[in-house]
C-alpha cells in the first residue's frame, strides 16, 4: 500500500515556521498532543521539529534554549518521501535512519506527515488481516 492511501482524508497537517520560538513550538506540540512538527520555511520543508529536539537542546543549553528559533534546534534537512512511496518501504526507512517522522511531498510541496506509529498501526492491520483470512480459508478446506 502506498503513503497515498495513508494519508488520504486526513486533515490539514499542523506546522511550524522556522523563525517560531522553541517555547511556542512546545506549546503546539503539547496543545495537539503530537510529537513533531515539520519546519516550514518559504513554503518548503527544512526539517522536523521533536520533542527529541528539545530534549537533546535543554540538556546542552538549559532553559535559555526556550527563547532559541526552531530553525536552530530543529533537525535537518527533513527526510521526506513520495506519496507512491511503499508503506513498507517507508517503515524500513524509518527504522534505518532512526527517525519517527515523515513528510509526504508531491511536487515540492508537503501533502501529508506520517509517523512511524501510523506505519505499524497499519502493518499490525495489514497482517491481522491476513491471518483472518488464513483462518477462513483454512476452515472452509
Amino acid at each position: 500500500m502506498s503513503i497515498r492511501l495513508l494519508i488520504e482524508g486526513r486533515g490539514e497537517v499542523t506546522t511550524c515556521n522556522i523563525d517560531c520560538s522553541v517555547e511556542e513550538a512546545i506549546a503546539l506540540l503539547a496543545d495537539r498532543r503530537i510529537g513533531a512538527l515539520p519546519v516550514i520555511d518559504g513554503g518548503a520543508v527544512v526539517g522536523i521539529f521533536s520533542e527529541r529536539d528539545v530534549i537533546y537542546k535543554l540538556r546542552q543549553l538549559g532553559p535559555g534554549v526556550l527563547t532559541s528559533r526552531v530553525g536552530d534546534v530543529m533537525t535537518a534537512p527533513a527526510v521526506t518521501v513520495d506519496p507512491e512511496t511503499d508503506t513498507l518501504t517507508a517503515l524500513s526507512m524509518m527504522t534505518k535512519r532512526r527517525i519517527r517522522h515523515l513528510p509526504v511531498l508531491h511536487d515540492g510541496e508537503m501533502i501529508g506527515f506520517v509517523s512511524i506509529g501510523d506505519l505499524v498501526k497499519h502493518r499490525i492491520e495489514k497482517i491481522s488481516s491476513e491471518a483472518e483470512a488464513m483462518r477462513s480459508y483454512i476452515q472452509m478446506a
